[in-house]
């Protein structure tokens, strides 16, 4: 890098009686007494000079070491999702107040929204949409997202359905949970292909679409329209064979990918059957080649080794797509003797999971489990870490320069997008006077690891400050890191104290100089 003992060098001997060294080597601020060693710091120079003659000048390098604070992230495509609509609407933000959106719940960036079509187009046509909106509004306003599941089977609705589709002509099956069809039972389940109902399914769908496809605050839809709770079960309801179900299945996923292009898709695992092992089904191959992602709903139904089944399959998804696990109603696993803290971090991890539910009253499940979701934070999803970094201690416009770092992600998933470095330079009112940004390192790319053991990359940045920039005079600056698109706007959280509201990292002072010296 630069010489010390340069021809244009400042440098400060911390030695006793000497003081600071000047562009034209003579010495200056000494007392009378001091006068005596001229020759000495003289010849020190001189022979500086002869040993380092082409050295380009500046101060030596400045490497800063970065510590991990450990904390929860909120970035776009991953976290802690609220089931704010379960099974009944009442289940389980009827109790929070208009102002909470669980900012007290360490990692929640989602409200999750499950709701039966019969709540939203209660008659043709009249949607009713503030059910959603409401509740999305809140977590949105906080700059966090939404996400839904539209049902069309629910055991503890008669008509899930609206009843008026029935009325129009549409076939349905009534049942009795969990035995099957039964002409008395309590609830109806739609006849899955009948032309009726996917007409007017068709039309629910698109005026939804309409609203939410590429909505950037939408982080997924699920694949819901299918099936007991929209998990695609119907052992418990009509009792429909392996391949009539997967048949149905392929027709709401086509028009999920119809009418939501734009939007994240998942489904559950359950549609190829809750208990069925393996890594390869017909049905998943044909959601992957359409980018509709792996959701596996219930963890911890049950305990032990049956825990979860779907580990292994979704080893085809999430090096390109978001996994979403959900967790059984935490107060029924708890209940049961099923619920384990360690066995759901497994899962995150065996999964590599993006987003993970809060399925039950949060202020119970957080207060009982506080412990368990920190450590799942510090994995789920993605975690881009720079432990350290190495930056010129002063930069000359128009002159290259080399800012080296290491970094990784210290999650279990990759972010999914395309996310750069950045380096900033603001002056002493925070005004920004430079941004650089380094294309040629793209987080997305980074490799996963073990808890405890992340790989890193070590990268060098080769980049210039334009000379031409009017702004950037010489004097001091800090340096800040960030990452975030292409034109160095801040997207990603970084597990670094001291950050301003736009996620940039001060890393250190920068010296803009007029030439080198």
């Amino acid at each position: 890098m630069y010489g010390l003992f340069s021809p244009f060098s400042r440098f400060t001997l911390d030695s006793p009686g000497l003081a600071r060294h000047n562009t034209c080597g003579q010495l200056a601020g000494f007392s009378r007494p001091e006068r005596k060693n001229m020759k000495t710091v003289r010849a020190i120079a001189l022979l500086a000079l002869i040993c380092c003659p082409l050295l380009p000048s500046a101060a030596e390098p400045v490497t800063v070491a970065l510590r991990d604070h450990g904390r929860a992230l909120l970035n776009p495509g991953m976290g802690w999702t609220m089931h704010f609509y379960s099974n009944l609407t009442e289940h389980y933000g009827s109790k929070l107040e208009p102002s909470d959106t669980l900012e007290w719940f360490e990692g929640c960036s989602v409200v999750y929204l499950r709701l039966p079509w019969a709540f939203l187009e209660p008659s043709e046509g009249d949607f009713r949409w503030s059910l959603v909106d409401t509740p999305a509004q809140r977590w949105i306003s906080r700059g966090k997202k939404v996400a839904f599941r539209f049902t069309t089977s629910e055991n503890w609705l008669e008509y899930a359905t609206p009843r008026w589709v029935e009325q129009a002509g549409a076939k349905m099956v009534r049942y009795t949970f969990p035995g099957g069809p039964a002409p008395d039972g309590a609830a109806a389940d739609p006849v899955f292909d009948d032309p009726v109902y996917l007409a007017k399914l068709r039309n629910f769908l698109r005026a939804a679409g309409e609203r939410y496809n590429g909505n950037p605050d939408v982080a997924f839809i699920d694949v819901g329209t299918f099936g007991l709770w929209g998990e695609g079960h119907t052992l418990m309801t009509q009792r429909l064979k392996p391949e009539e179900n997967e048949r149905l299945a392929r027709i709401h996923i086509d028009l999920h990918k119809e009418y939501f292009p734009d939007t994240q898709l998942v489904i559950s695992d359950d549609v190829i059957g809750p208990e069925t092992p393996g890594d390869d089904f017909p049905l998943m191959r044909y959601c992957r080649e359409r980018g509709i992602s792996l959701r596996d709903d219930s963890i911890l139904v049950q305990p032990g080794e049956k825990a979860y089944f779907h580990a292994e399959l979704a080893r085809a998804f999430w090096p390109e797509l978001p996994v979403v696990l959900e967790h059984e109603h935490y107060g029924n696993t708890r209940k049961s003797g099923s619920w384990n803290g360690e066995t759901l971090l497994r899962s995150v991890e065996e999964y590599h999971a993006s987003y993970l539910s809060i399925h039950w009253w949060p202020e119970i499940e957080w207060r009982e489990n506080v412990e368990t979701i920190r450590a799942v934070n510090r994995r789920l999803g993605y975690r881009i870490v720079i432990p350290e970094l190495t930056f010129p201690a002063g930069i000359v416009p128009g002159v290259p320069f080399e800012i080296s770092i290491r970094a990784g992600n210290a999650g279990v998933a990759p972010p999914y997008r395309d996310l750069f470095p950045a380096y900033t330079l603001t002056d002493e009112r925070g005004g920004i006077a430079g941004v650089l940004v380094d294309e040629t390192l793209n987080f997305r790319r980074l490799p996963v690891g073990p808890a405890g053991r992340t790989p890193l990359t070590k990268h060098v940045s080769r980049l210039t400050l334009d000379a031409r920039a009017p702004a950037v005079k010489p004097g001091r600056y800090t340096l800040s890191v960030s990452v975030g698109r292409r034109d160095g706007n801040p997207e990603i959280a970084l597990p670094y104290d001291g950050g301003d509201s736009r996620n940039r990292i001060p890393v250190g002072s920068v010296e803009i100089l007029k030439e080198p010296r």
